[in-house]
C-alpha cells in the first residue's frame, strides 16, 4: 500500500492510485483528528484528492514533488 497508517497520521509513499481512496477515507472517519504525510507522495489520484477535500485534515508535510507542491497554481501564475 502507497498509504501506511498511524494512529494518528496517515503516510503518503510512491503512488498512490485509486485504490487508497476507500481505505484513506475510512481511517479518516475513524480518525476524525487525523492528520497526512504527503512528503513522500510522487502521484495522487485524483479520488484520493477529493477524500482529502472533503475530510480536510490536517497536513504535518507538504510534497517533495514539484508539481503537487504547487497547491493548484501552474508556473504561469
Amino acid at each position: 500500500m502507497a498509504i501506511k497508517y498511524t494512529d494518528e497520521v496517515a503516510v503518503f509513499e510512491g503512488k498512490c492510485t485509486l485504490h487508497e481512496a476507500e481505505p484513506l477515507h475510512a481511517w479518516l472517519k475513524k480518525t476524525p483528528h487525523g492528520k497526512i504525510d504527503i512528503s513522500g507522495c510522487q502521484y495522487l489520484h485524483t479520488a484520493v484528492l477529493q477524500v482529502i477535500l472533503v475530510a480536510r485534515p490536517e497536513m504535518t508535510a507538504a510534497p517533495a514533488h514539484v508539481w503537487l507542491s504547487l497547491n493548484g497554481r501552474t508556473t504561469d501564475s
